[in-house]
C-alpha cells in the first residue's frame, strides 16, 4: 500500500487501535472529483444516498449499483464549495470513472477528473485520532458528524491545505485526510512523530474483515444488494429515483433481504468462496478470511432464515460460530424506530 510502511509487526498495529492510534497509507485508492453545477444532482441520481441535502463540509457513504441493485463499490463523498470529492476502492478507480461518464448527457453540467496521482489519503484509526487531529490543527473537527470535514494548512511555505474528514474508513473512529501526492511523506512523518503506529496493507486487510467492512469482487459483487450487505447507512428510503432503487425500495418495504453479512469465528484456517453449511444444510458462502492474534475469521453471506448470531456453522472441515460485525447493521430502517 505505501513505501512509507516498512514491514513490522502488524499484530501490534491493530491492537494499538482499541488503545492509542495507527496510520495507514490509502492513497492507492481512487480519487474522483466530480465538478459544475449539476454535480449534486448527478451523484444523487446514480448511487444510493441522498447527495441534494448536503451542504459544502458535508459528506456520506454511498454505494454504486446497478440496474438490479447489484453492489459495484462502497464510496466515501466529500462535498465542498465547488466540488464532491468520490474516495473509491482502488480496484473499481478506472471502472467507476468510466461508468459515471456513461451517464452524463449533453445538458448535464458535470465535469468528472481523476486526481488520484496528484493526491493521497491517509488514515488515521483508533481511539487516539482527537489528539492527531490537534496536532494537524484540526481540533474544530473533532465532534462533528461522520463525513464532515473541514481544511486544514499543511504548514508549508505555499501554505497549501487539505481536508480532514470525520471517519477512518472502518468502523473504529478516526479521521481521513486527502493531501496533495507532494505533501504525503511530510505529513506522514508528523503523524507518526505524534504517536501514531503504521498500519500496512495487509493490517488494514484484516481490520476490514474483522470489522466488516465489505470490499469490491468480495462481499460486492453481482451476487449481492447493499441491504444484503448490511448498508443501510449508506441508503437513503425518501429521496426518489436511482439506479437501482425500484429493486431496493421493494426489498425494504415488503422486507425481502433473503441473506445477510455476517461475521464467522472459525476454529482454523478456511478458504474465501467455502460454501457455509448449518445442520447439514447449505445457508451461504464465505466471501473473506483473515488469521487474527486470537484466532481465525472470516466475512460471509447466511441465509436469514437459518439465523444470525450463535449460529453454529461448518465451513470446508472448520467449525465456526456467526458474530456481529460492526460496520453493518442487520435492521430494516423501521425495527430500528420502534
Amino acid at each position: 500500500m505505501s513505501e512509507l510502511v516498512q514491514k513490522g509487526n502488524d499484530t501490534a498495529a491493530i491492537q494499538v487501535i482499541t488503545q492509542g492510534v495507527a496510520v495507514c497509507d490509502r492513497s492507492n485508492w481512487g480519487r474522483i472529483k466530480v465538478s459544475d453545477d449539476d454535480r449534486l444532482r448527478f451523484l444523487h441520481n446514480q448511487s444510493t444516498n441522498d447527495f441534494q441535502s448536503l451542504k459544502s463540509g458535508q459528506g456520506c457513504d454511498t454505494v454504486f449499483v446497478n440496474s438490479t441493485a447489484r453492489t459495484i463499490d462502497l464510496a466515501s463523498a466529500y462535498v465542498t464549495d465547488d466540488a464532491v470529492l468520490l474516495l473509491v476502492s482502488p480496484q473499481k478507480r478506472e471502472f467507476l470513472f468510466q461508468w459515471l461518464d456513461r451517464y452524463i448527457f449533453f445538458a448535464d453540467k458535470v465535469q468528472l477528473t481523476d486526481v488520484t496521482d496528484e493526491t493521497a489519503t491517509l488514515s488515521i484509526i483508533g481511539t487516539g485520532s482527537d489528539a492527531i487531529a490537534e496536532q494537524l490543527g484540526a481540533k474544530e473537527i473533532i465532534g462533528q458528524p461522520h463525513g464532515n470535514h473541514i481544511s486544514f494548512s499543511l504548514g508549508n511555505t505555499d501554505n497549501t491545505e487539505g481536508i480532514i474528514a470525520v471517519g477512518s474508513g472502518l468502523a473504529s473512529p478516526g479521521y481521513t485526510l486527502i493531501i496533495p501526492a507532494s505533501e504525503k511523506e511530510a505529513i506522514w512523518q508528523k503523524i507518526i512523530e505524534n504517536g501514531a503506529v503504521p498500519l500496512s496493507e495487509n493490517a488494514w486487510e484484516t481490520l476490514r474483515i474483522i470489522e466488516g467492512r465489505p470490499a469490491p469482487e468480495q462481499e460486492l459483487t453481482d451476487d449481492y444488494n447493499p441491504l444484503e450487505a448490511g448498508l443501510w447507512q449508506t441508503i437513503s428510503f425518501d429521496k426518489g429515483c436511482y439506479i437501482g432503487q425500484e429493486t431496493i425500495a421493494r426489498l425494504n418495504t415488503y422486507k425481502g433481504v433473503k441473506q445477510c453479512l455476517w461475521g464467522i469465528r472459525l476454529n482454523s484456517p478456511v478458504e474465501a468462496g467455502a460454501v457455509i453449511f448449518a445442520e447439514d444444510q447449505k445457508v451461504g458462502k464465505l466471501t473473506s478470511y483473515t488469521e487474527t492474534s486470537e484466532g481465525h475469521f472470516g466475512l460471509g453471506y447466511i441465509r436469514t432464515k437459518a439465523g444470525g448470531v450463535g449460529l453454529k456453522v461448518k465451513v470446508g472441515d472448520t467449525e465456526g460460530e456467526v458474530v456481529e460485525i460492526p460496520f453493518v447493521s442487520h435492521n430494516y430502517p423501521d425495527d430500528n424506530a420502534e
